[in-house]
């Protein structure tokens, strides 16, 4: 997943450099969101999806906004969608942009707003889900209070919330546990994730995505944090050789659109969306699970693996040792340290949220 960059300025100058980043030719067609042709053409969306090249963007997001929408409003309605990986636009600015209406739809990671708003990714807190179930019991606690802080402080409405595969451990020497992380480097794309290999004894490297194989290939990190499909899809059975089976996160993201943009948008496209983006979620998530297991079936070369490149990778399997140590280290480590990044506001919300949900209460001073 795309790395945690530094935090967000929002002075006038660092939004220029932005606009240089994403380039004049981008901003003219997303800033737009809803671009009206002629009386009798129909309205065409401009939409930033997630990442390019993964299941989520290719099999989902890109067929439903270039086709269906066409296809269920009669073609009333279209839509244009770039990932946001090749628009130039950094993750960790695309809250702002939609803030801001520069981009008004658009994809964000939970893991790139670590450095500026930590209480938005208490679902997906590295250690916290150890299966797609305890995710999606997180992310049902959490998510009225997301939605409503999205909406009230940032002028955003959450239409969605989509997930990635399990992000797990590739290592290209033998690996025979969470313990044999110790004084590996590890690329990670989370504060939380560094918080983890941290305890473990490992080196955490914050690495974007596209980073991942350079990063392997000149030895800068022993071990990656990944999809298990999406390592898959990078090739890391050629360059790794053990993948263990134990989600440390999953890779949470939000699609949402700019208030503004959204109230602006025809009420008859406004209740189509409201009525298919659930069921395109649902899709994401059905097909993120298959993906998880899909991933450890091509990695090692199993007969059942279907879409992926077969790999002969030893998989991992999660021991007892391996979870009473997940948990040692969500109690003790990640989850004081992001309640001390998030301050005093995040106890209460970890409270009255994810905390009696997960029954795991907010950690007592010594």
């Amino acid at each position: 997943m795309a790395g945690t960059m530094h935090t967000l300025r929002t002075a006038p100058c660092r939004l220029l450099r932005l606009m240089l980043l994403m380039g004049v030719a981008l901003l003219l067609c997303v800033s737009q969101g809803l671009a009206q042709t002629p009386a009798s053409a129909p309205y065409k969306l401009r939409v930033v999806g997630g990442l390019a090249a993964l299941s989520q963007f290719t099999r989902w997001e890109e067929p439903f906004w270039t086709r269906e929408l066409s296809r269920l409003s009669g073609g009333k309605y279209s839509a244009d969608i770039v990932p946001f990986d090749r628009a130039g636009i950094p993750g960790v600015e695309m809250l702002r942009l939609l803030q801001l209406g520069v981009v008004p739809f658009g994809t964000t990671l939970l893991s790139s707003l670590s450095g500026q708003y930590p209480q938005y990714t208490a679902p997906d807190l590295a250690g916290l889900n150890p299966d797609i179930a305890s995710l999606k019991v997180s992310l049902a606690a959490f998510r009225p209070y997301l939605e409503k802080a999205l909406r009230e402080q940032h002028g955003v409405e959450a239409l969605a919330i989509y997930t990635y595969p399990a992000q797990v451990v590739f290592c290209r020497k033998p690996l025979s546990g969470l313990a044999d992380l110790t004084g590996r480097r590890v690329r990670v794309s989370s504060v939380g994730q560094a918080d983890f290999v941290g305890a473990l004894g490992g080196v955490a490297v914050n690495t974007a995505f596209g980073e991942i194989v350079p990063s392997l290939q000149n030895g800068n990190v022993d071990c990656v944090i990944t999809g298990s499909m999406s390592g898959n899809t990078l090739g890391l059975p050629t360059l790794t050789s053990h993948v263990h089976t134990m989600p440390l996160t999953w890779g949470l993201a939000i699609f949402g659109a700019n208030r503004a943009a959204w109230e602006a948008l025809p009420p008859d496209l406004r209740a189509l969306l409201r009525r298919e983006l659930p069921r395109l979620e649902a899709s994401i998530w059905d097909e993120s699970e298959r993906d998880t297991a899909e991933g450890f079936a091509c990695n090692s070369g199993l007969p059942t693996c279907s879409v992926g490149r077969k790999g002969s990778m030893v998989v991992v399997p999660v021991s007892p040792q391996d979870e009473r140590r997940r948990q040692e280290i969500f109690a003790s480590t990640v989850l004081p340290r992001w309640l001390k990044r998030c301050g005093a506001r995040c106890n209460d919300i970890w409270s009255q949220t994810i905390g009696p949900a997960r029954s795991v209460a907010v950690p007592t001073a010594p």
